[in-house]
């Protein structure tokens, strides 16, 4: 019998030195060369062969000694966030205007840590593991490439975690059904006719079109949709104007919208898109609107999900059935419409570690590494026990010590808790 939870508690000290490095070098999206070299020299350090997925993917395998047909993916995603780290540690980014902000650095180290983990007990596994390291999930890209390239053929599960800094350190988020919201990013370029300020009848203002639009788009999530339906129409970025005493002749909005389905999400497009050209045409201009898709709705397989639920009992977390819905956004969804799967989140919040219980994507954020062992010993436990779910003859072959937390029963009841922001 072998007991993950004891070795991964004692694999602590390599877990925080792999998470700190990480966080020191953080990489965006589809630049994360570093990172991947990094995470190929630890699976050839573990024994476990891999292949570059892309530029900066990673694909490792580990066959079971004894074979078996079963084969279970468990993902990590690895890129950073273009923000500036404000908090200051040992650790802190020397990447200026880059950081992990939202706790990918976390997701790769407990990954590789229940790498480490499965490589030592392949006698336990009668099937595969497969080890997704994916970049670019911050900008919506990063998972087709993985299920194109074939990493997902074959496979019964996929399992993965993110940090929850609204969970504290020993606690694991585990709801079936929706979890995190569809996200979709637009830009709408605004063409006026530049003029003199004092003379704005001769030309047509982009930039007061653009500002209407800020506020007016609001309007459609307030009375073009239900109220009882969750909806976000966000604009993050406005750009225009090259003169203070100048009609603006351009400007560029950037957007995303956050809906609960994705025929919710293509109406709200149709809704933007009347919106942007009517009121663009209102006020002499023209406005051109591109799309793009960043991930579908978050949905956890019931049945995955409580499988999750049951492996993180048995390593002494309390589960937590109600984390809220957050209109966030994981293209880790992606790989749920080939694979039955499940999102897990793992608390990362300490009352008494500040930095612990500040929002993703703020630059103060952190994470208590505490959680970082439960992280590698969830990953590492869910992929034993599927795959000896799925042999002819099953026998539980990992022991955890028995628990007295408190685990509420998996209930797909809506928590009131303010939603977490992440993509």
């Amino acid at each position: 019998m072998i007991d993950l939870k004891r070795e991964s508690l004692e694999e602590q000290e390599h877990l925080s030195a792999l998470r700190r490095e990480f966080h020191r070098h953080p990489e965006l999206g589809l630049h994360e060369y570093r990172t991947a070299s990094r995470i190929e020299e630890e699976l050839d350090r573990i024994g476990i062969p891999h292949t570059r997925v892309g530029e900066t993917g990673v694909l490792g395998i580990l066959a079971g000694a004894d074979g078996g047909t079963g084969a279970v993916a468990l993902r990590a995603d690895i890129d950073a966030l273009p923000i500036q780290e404000t908090h200051e540690t040992e650790y802190t980014s020397t990447a200026p205007g880059i950081m992990h902000a939202c706790g990918h650095d976390a997701h790769v180290a407990s990954l590789l840590g229940a790498a480490r983990l499965l490589a030592k007990h392949r006698e336990q596994m009668p099937g595969e593991v497969r080890f997704i390291f994916q970049p670019a999930e911050e900008i919506g890209q990063g998972a087709k490439p993985f299920i194109e390239a074939g990493a997902l053929d074959g496979v019964d599960r996929i399992f993965g975690l993110h940090t929850a800094y609204d969970l504290p350190v020993g606690t694991v988020g585990l709801k079936p059904g929706l979890n995190n919201a569809a996200v979709d990013h637009f830009s709408i370029q605004i063409k006026g006719k530049a003029a003199h300020v004092s003379t704005p009848q001769l030309g047509a203002d982009a930039l007061y079109i653009a500002s209407q639009l800020v506020v007016g788009l609001q309007a459609i999530a307030t009375r073009r949709t239900s109220p009882v339906d969750p909806v976000v129409i966000g604009i993050g970025k406005l750009a225009a104007g090259t003169a203070y005493n100048a009609v603006a002749e351009s400007a560029l909005l950037e957007g995303t919208t956050r809906t609960v389905s994705q025929e919710q999400g293509y109406r709200l497009r149709e809704l933007i898109d009347q919106a942007a050209k009517a009121t663009a045409a209102v006020y002499g201009g023209t406005a051109s609107i591109t799309w793009t898709d960043f991930t579908p709705p978050l949905i956890n397989d019931p049945r995955a999900c409580s499988e999750a639920a049951a492996i993180a009992t048995d390593l002494g977390a309390a589960v937590v059935a109600d984390h809220a819905l957050s209109l966030s956004g994981d293209n880790f969804a992606e790989y749920q419409l080939y694979v039955p799967g499940a999102y897990a989140y793992v608390g990362t919040g300490n009352p008494n570690l500040s930095n612990t219980t500040v929002t993703n994507h703020n630059g103060d954020f952190d994470i208590d590494e505490a959680a970082l062992p439960l992280g590698a010993a969830l990953l590492a436990a869910y992929a034993i026990e599927t795959l000896q779910q799925l042999a002819p003859s099953h026998q539980r072959s990992y022991k955890c010590p028995p628990t007295t937390l408190s685990n509420p029963p998996l209930s797909t009841a809506a928590s009131t808790a303010t939603p977490s922001p992440d993509r």
